[in-house]
């Protein structure tokens, strides 16, 4: 007897269009407002935002990638634009030659400086706001403990682009 495929109750189905949805919107709003504000597209935003907090500006390309969710030939690809727009400078890791480091400019740190408050304000006016009240932050923590376990178990799993590289230990 065949089995009955899997599904979604009209709750779980609800649920993820929600997500989905929202996830869809926001990023096509924040991807306009870095391309208005600092012409940056959502991945080269994400890779100076990283960069921008890292201790000393930089880390290796492969921390990069496991970081972002984005193929590694994608990656080198945006890193290539950045630095050619002065916004980033690669070199041989001090570690390992054959890694790759890539370093925040005064340039990158001028134009994180430039998109931010625009990324901010339009973080806070479409996710947060409908969940936050007078100076109640409680659906704010709410969607942060939904979400979390959530991005944790898809992490342990993620793209083969993104999936963190096994390190030899010879």
């Amino acid at each position: 007897m065949p089995q009955k495929p899997p599904s979604l109750d009209a709750q779980q189905l609800g649920a993820y269009f929600a997500l989905m949805d929202v996830a869809s919107l926001l990023r096509h709003a924040v991807e306009q407002q870095l391309k208005d504000a600092g012409d940056l597209s959502y991945v080269q935003f994400q890779l100076l935002a990283r960069l921008g907090d890292s201790p000393n500006g930089s880390q290796r390309m492969t921390e990069l990638a496991d970081g972002v969710v984005y193929s590694r030939s994608g990656l080198t690809y945006q890193a290539d634009l950045l630095e050619k727009a002065g916004l980033v400078t690669r070199a041989p890791s001090p570690e390992d030659e054959r890694g790759t480091t890539v370093t925040l400019t005064d340039a990158g740190r001028a134009r994180l400086a430039a998109v931010f408050p625009g990324h901010i304000e339009l973080v806070q006016q479409l996710l947060l706001a409908p969940l936050s009240g007078d100076d109640d932050d409680d659906g704010v923590r709410a969607l942060a403990e939904l979400l979390g376990p959530v991005r944790e178990h898809m992490r342990t799993a993620p793209p083969r682009s993104a999936a963190r590289r096994r390190r030899s230990s010879s």
